[in-house]
């Protein structure tokens, strides 16, 4: 089988403790994004650690998903407790990342070579992300692949000189408004290298299309939000699903915000469950 895209991450079993009550979720950017890629109508792959017994809660996403990665046990799933405070602040309170440590790019499937856009999301370090990284771009058909990375605020603020690794690397970079503060001083300062894409995501003020120096802002969904977590992970699989339909940048991020205002209205990533767009 060929795939359009192919992401590299992890899946979770998340604790998320929003502004009116707190409730059980599976989560995991990497299996946001890879579920929102595949609604959004591209053949996707996630490589992700695969608990086997698959627990309860991610046996209708296993169902869906063309999920590929070394098996574990489900006590070594990742673990994440996040507190959302409204307004788009969110804070990751505690991780436990199972056996995600163990996750090798050697284990990588020869099956990621036939991808248009291999997607690294984030991971427990910018270390990780890097190595998988160098690894697809030592590949024989490296030449061929888009490299996407996405990443999440304590790695911008504490890992800095291996962001800037793996944005100096990627043809495709997403974060957020925060993110872009830590990375870039201030989110008008923002820019990439020629050739390159960079999106930045605002929250309830849309994202911003970011090629070289020249910036355009796509106006976010009007929404109610009820769970904000995996929007900026929606964004972004629907995004790379619109660019390898032949979207423009611009284009393709219109598409995404409205994907990622669906998202938000429900608990966990249910919006992305089922058939494709």
């Amino acid at each position: 089988m060929s795939y359009d895209i192919f992401v590299i991450g992890t899946a979770s079993l998340d604790t998320l403790h929003l502004p009116s009550q707190t409730v059980q979720s599976v989560g995991g950017a990497g299996l946001y994004t890879a579920l929102a890629a595949q609604h959004a109508g591209a053949e996707v792959g996630l490589f992700a650690p695969h608990p086997d017994p698959m627990p309860v809660p991610l046996q209708l996403i296993a169902s869906q998903l063309n999920w590929l990665g070394p098996t574990i046990s489900p006590d070594e799933v990742a673990r994440l407790e996040i507190a959302h405070y409204g307004g788009g602040q969110a804070k990751l309170l505690s991780a436990s990342w199972g056996a995600e440590p163990e996750f090798l790019p050697d284990d990588i499937p020869s099956e990621v070579a036939s991808a248009t856009i291999v997607h690294i999301a984030a991971l427990s370090s910018a270390q990780r992300q890097l190595d998988f990284l160098l690894a697809l771009l030592n590949h024989a058909d490296s030449e061929e692949t888009i490299l996407s990375v996405g990443t999440y605020g304590l790695l911008v603020y504490d890992q800095r000189e291996r962001v800037q690794q793996l944005f100096d690397l990627a043809n495709i970079f997403f974060m957020n408004e925060n993110e872009a503060k830590g990375f870039f001083g201030s989110v008008e300062q923002a820019k990439t290298h020629p050739e390159s894409l960079l999106f930045v995501t605002l929250g309830a003020e849309g994202a911003l299309v970011i090629e070289g120096d020249q910036v355009t802002h796509v106006p976010a969904i009007a929404t109610t939000e009820v769970d904000p977590t995996g929007a900026g992970d929606t964004f972004c699989g629907a995004t790379l699903a619109a660019l390898v339909q032949g979207l423009s940048p611009v284009e393709a991020a219109q598409q995404a915000v409205i994907l990622a205002a669906q998202t938000v209205q429900a608990i966990g990533p249910a919006a992305l469950y089922g058939a494709r767009a």
